[in-house]
């Protein structure tokens, strides 16, 4: 049996988990109890709990989760367990689910304790506890019995009162309450999981309707669940609404996946078709690959040397442009010496002719004016 008991401050979470404890055999996980006893001991938890209250802070929520889930893998809380106290926001609830899950420890129910807050505040003024064991007292409601003696000193309870529990304090607690922790009703409440009861009364009387909605929770799991035959149903089961004769598809697919054997050799014959398929297949794979390879490399090698053509191509066509101009500039050269040639042979034949008139003591005849008449 998984519990957990949800209710405000002075609801009486902690005097019924104790008698279900009694009850049930079934330990009471307290969060405040595990962060004193991982302080105490020293645990890797307890020194970063320790740390955290030290410093004036809360202590976060994994390190909490992390003190529950080593406290649920003890084996007195492998036949179930209650818990008090925990979670106290939705976030804390859903970790909590996630961590159950996990660990295979699905709650079985929610029990809320209900009281009038005006109840609550009598009731927390008058609460004690004591020093030694933990066990939770109320001077107005339930006090130690005459003779009642502490288990772990055996000596009468040492009873102490919170700082917090005053009604200013109370106030606070319950606003708390009513912001963070109440959201946690309707949590449940969507799964199936909570119960409610009326707390208020007589300790008995409160105990008695806490067992009864355990026991109808418990019932009413019981007869939700399928009921499971001693032998699994034989999966060859026809289902009732698939007429006489019929084969269902499943039974196709299991005969086509294992026929019957029909000789040693024809089996492993069957056997190792479908490997030597996959063989050809992979192999039909891997050549296709290959020649795809082969054909995308010869197509990178065509694109490269048509490239180089046109970078050949474009350096014959350059130099060829080049020569010409050159060839043109040389005919020009060769042209003007050409035109300027004559003019010498020109000049240097006219030379040579005065020079022989002047050997030859000969003059050009001198012109001879005529002087025009005078009007």
């Amino acid at each position: 049996m998984r519990i957990i008991l949800l209710g405000a401050p002075g609801s009486g979470k902690g005097t019924q988990s104790q008698r279900l404890v009694e009850r049930h055999g079934i330990p009471q996980i307290s969060t405040g109890d595990l962060l004193r006893a991982a302080v105490r001991n020293g645990t890797p938890l307890g020194l970063k709990a320790k740390a955290a209250m030290d410093a004036g802070e809360l202590v976060d929520d994994d390190t909490v989760l992390g003190m529950i889930r080593e406290r649920l893998a003890e084996p007195d809380a492998q036949r179930g367990f209650i818990l008090d106290g925990f979670p106290r926001t939705l976030v804390q609830a859903r970790a909590l689910d996630q961590m159950l899950k996990e660990t295979g420890q699905p709650l079985d129910s929610v029990v809320l304790l209900e009281v009038d807050y005006a109840e609550l505040t009598k009731r927390i003024s008058g609460r004690r506890t004591c020093q030694d064991c933990g066990k939770v007292f109320n001077v107005f409601t339930s006090p130690p019995a005459e003779g009642d003696a502490c288990p772990t000193t055996g000596e009468p309870h040492r009873l102490m009162q919170r700082s917090d529990d005053n009604e200013t304090a109370v106030a606070e607690r319950l606003r708390v309450y009513d912001e963070k922790t109440r959201p946690l009703i309707e949590y449940y409440r969507e799964q199936g999981l909570l119960r409610s009861i009326n707390a208020e009364g007589d300790v008995e009387a409160v105990t008695a309707r806490l067992n009864a909605a355990l026991e109808a929770s418990t019932g009413a799991a019981a007869e939700e669940a399928p009921s499971t035959p001693a032998a699994a149903p034989s999966p060859r089961r026809r289902a009732a609404h698939r007429p006489s004769g019929v084969a269902s598809t499943a039974r196709r697919a299991r005969k086509r996946a294992s026929p019957r054997k029909r000789s040693s050799g024809a089996s492993q014959a069957h056997v190792t078709a479908p490997a030597k398929t996959a063989r050809k297949k992979a192999a039909r794979s891997a050549a296709g690959k290959k020649a795809t390879k082969q054909a995308v490399t010869k197509k990178s090698a065509a694109k490269r040397t048509a490239s180089n053509r046109k970078t050949v191509t474009k350096q014959t066509v350059s130099k060829k442009k080049a020569a010409s101009g050159r060839s043109a500039a040389a005919r020009a050269r060769a042209g003007a010496r050409g035109q300027a040639a004559p003019r010498a042979r020109g000049r240097s034949a006219t030379a040579a002719r005065r020079g022989t008139r002047k050997r030859a003591g000969t003059r050009r005849p001198a012109r001879t004016r005529t002087k025009s008449p005078r009007r």
